[in-house]
């Protein structure tokens, strides 16, 4: 039954639906803030293996923490993109990269001034249509910035979260799993923050391996240990991921598997360079272990290749990257076809965190949580997402709800290219 409070609170909504006016993008503004934050150095600086390292010269030494570590005053910056419409109205997004930031600034801007900002499907359409390069790279992760800057915008016009726009919620918050990247993975310091990080009530933990093929024997010996370590650490009831960041080959993400395999790893992640559609396929009819990959797939047909051949277990295409929240979600419906989880990769959390909303728990499970990088990531913002309990929670805000926390912005200035 529809209550007066109910109804008093859906007649901004209401009032929106009835205009049908189209809504002009006037301005296309990409803003960068200056501030300082606390940095804690000589910690939390633990590499992960990269597809570089096969060169013994590229190839870092092995890390270790600083046993006196030193809190720090550094300076700190971001980027915001910002769309307002000829009626007043402003989309709100960020950060974004720099490299995102000039294409936004040198080519949809322009191509942006005086289109519908309401039209949601038709610029995304246009904007995908507009450049050759625009299925993957930098451009594709330009037409993502707009997108959730438009999102914002519509849920700002609409007044209601941009996960209430796309169908949801279908749960009052959103488990995340413990994304480890940083934490040093000496043996003991990684069993104390895998059972530290289980008493704070994730189920899932991801960690990053530091060793590939370029480091010989010795380097594949480090890696099965430490499965076997944090398996000892956080007992049968936690889900232990594993990262790799395409530093790895087909054979050896095969002998690893073969040798870690007893200790139920919940998946692989990037065990290779995701161009090579056939090795992911032949890892995964190759191992029981589940096989994951995504932030660098880019679009639905990219998706779409991955899972006609039965390449993946785990699907982690993120709205920064793969052209935005408009994109994710039909990368969503296409891999629920295929009864594929989507579990977004977590460069950032705002788009993210609102598509996951709106989906099944069937189809997206979970959010990335990368600890370490969220600490600092959103300093600039005045709400930025908190997990508690391993949950993120849903806001009732607007739009995505980013709001900068003017106490900690020290200056700022509308960025100029060209």
């Amino acid at each position: 039954m529809l209550t007066r409070r109910h109804f008093l609170a859906a007649l901004p909504a209401i009032s929106a639906l009835a205009e049908t006016k189209p809504m002009p993008i006037a301005a296309v503004e990409v803003w960068q803030v200056h501030g300082h934050r606390d940095s804690l150095r000589g910690v939390d600086q633990q590499y992960q293996v990269n597809p570089l390292d096969i060169y013994d010269e590229l190839r870092p030494p092995p890390y270790h923490d600083s046993p006196h570590p030193v809190t720090a005053k550094v300076p700190a910056s971001a980027l915001y993109l910002k769309i307002k419409t000829a009626a007043g109205l402003e989309g709100f997004y960020g950060p974004i990269d720099k490299e995102v930031a000039l294409v936004v600034e040198e080519q949809l801007r322009p191509f942006l001034a005086g289109k519908d900002a309401l039209a949601q499907e038709k610029l995304w359409d246009q904007m995908y249509r507009s450049n050759r390069h625009s299925r993957r790279g930098h451009f594709l992760m330009a037409i993502s910035a707009v997108d959730n800057t438009l999102w914002d915008l519509r849920g700002r016009f609409f007044q209601t979260p941009v996960y209430r726009l796309l169908g949801g919620p279908t749960r009052p918050s959103v488990e995340a799993y413990a994304s480890c990247l940083g934490y040093s993975l000496e043996p003991e310091k990684a069993q104390e923050r895998a059972a530290a990080l289980k008493k704070e009530g994730y189920r899932y933990e991801k960690w990053f391996l530091a060793n590939g093929p370029g480091d010989g024997p010795e380097g594949m010996r480090k890696n099965v240990d430490l499965v076997r370590l944090l398996r000892e650490a956080v007992g049968d009831d936690v889900e232990l991921m594993f990262d790799v960041y395409s530093g790895w080959n087909l054979s050896y993400a095969l002998e690893w598997a073969k040798q870690v395999e007893r200790y139920r790893p919940r998946w692989i992640e990037e065990a290779t360079q995701a161009e090579k559609i056939g090795a992911f396929a032949e890892l995964r009819r190759g191992t029981s272990i589940p096989v994951a990959s995504g932030e660098h797939i880019q679009g639905r047909w990219e998706v779409y290749d991955y899972l006609k051949e039965g390449a993946l277990s785990v699907v982690q295409c993120d709205p920064e990257w793969c052209g935005g929240t408009s994109e994710l979600v039909k990368i969503c419906a296409l891999a629920s076809i295929f009864d594929v989880p989507v579990i977004p990769h977590g460069h950032s959390i705002h788009a993210a965190l609102h598509a996951i909303a709106s989906q099944s728990p069937a189809v997206c499970p979970l959010a990335e949580y990368l600890i370490l990088k969220m600490q600092s990531y959103y300093h600039f913002e005045r709400n930025p997402p908190v997990v508690k309990q391993a949950h993120l929670a849903l806001s009732e805000a607007p739009g995505y709800g980013i709001e900068l926390d003017e106490a900690k912005v020290e200056s700022r200035e509308l960025m100029k290219w060209g």
